[in-house]
């Protein structure tokens, strides 16, 4: 961006900002100096959080396709919800993984703010789109093999959009709410909202897919955790 209208930008972003502006109505060399730092920063982070998020949607969509669609293999969370129904109803993924996060996103305004709540439904939409147009091969059929290493590579997708102020799968937000209204921790909200998705699973699945399911989601839980 050209330096002057950077400047109408830092000035229109400052208005109260402790630094006073001269007589004139401009900034003092200082202040602009400042401003103008903290602007290019601002967008760098900017630019820096949206790779992060792109990374991470592109992740998750090869770990859903590559890998756990096919089986029928399932994750907790909203991503599990939706891919239960997918496989219940045939709905397509990527209409569900919108259309079961749309509560949580409005949650997530009230409870986060606006800036995670854009980024998140930036984010959610990003993994829709690719999940209803980007192609991946099909990795392997072994079941063990595709409940590890799709639970690596959407644990990797999650990860990366966590680092760049989003999420993917909005039942954390649900933890985050629930856990400042009763008092109790965000690890055993989810613990307890995935019994009932596993349970779910090996009543309309089959048991043997929850157990591995299982095994996806410990994957993607040791792969957030690095």
């Amino acid at each position: 961006m050209k330096t002057f209208w950077a400047r109408l930008v830092i000035q229109s972003s400052i208005k109260n900002n402790q630094h006073k502006p001269t007589s004139d109505g401009n900034l003092t060399s200082y202040a602009f100096a400042k401003s103008y730092r903290a602007y290019l920063i601002s967008v760098k982070h900017l630019f820096t959080d949206a790779l992060y998020i792109i990374t991470g949607i592109f992740s998750a969509a090869f770990g859903l396709k590559g890998f756990l669609i096919e089986n029928n293999f399932i994750d907790g969370g909203a991503t599990g919800i939706s891919l239960l129904a997918s496989a219940l109803t045939k709905i397509p993924l990527y209409q569900l993984i919108i259309g079961i996060n749309i509560p949580f996103m409005i949650l997530g305004y009230m409870v986060i703010g606006k800036q995670f709540a854009i980024k998140t439904g930036l984010a959610i939409l990003g993994l829709s789109i690719c999940l209803a147009l980007v192609t991946f091969p099909h990795i392997t059929h072994d079941k063990l093999l595709v409940a590890v290493f799709g639970g690596i590579f959407l644990g990797a997708g999650i990860g990366f959009s966590v680092r760049g102020g989003a999420v993917i799968d909005g039942t954390e937000v649900l933890a985050i709410y629930l856990s400042r209204k009763f008092g109790t921790t965000i690890g055993d909200i989810i613990i307890i909202i995935n019994v009932f998705i596993f349970s779910a699973a090996a009543y309309f699945l089959s048991i043997e897919i929850a157990l591995y399911s299982m095994i996806t989601y410990l994957s993607v839980s040791k792969t957030l955790d690095f």
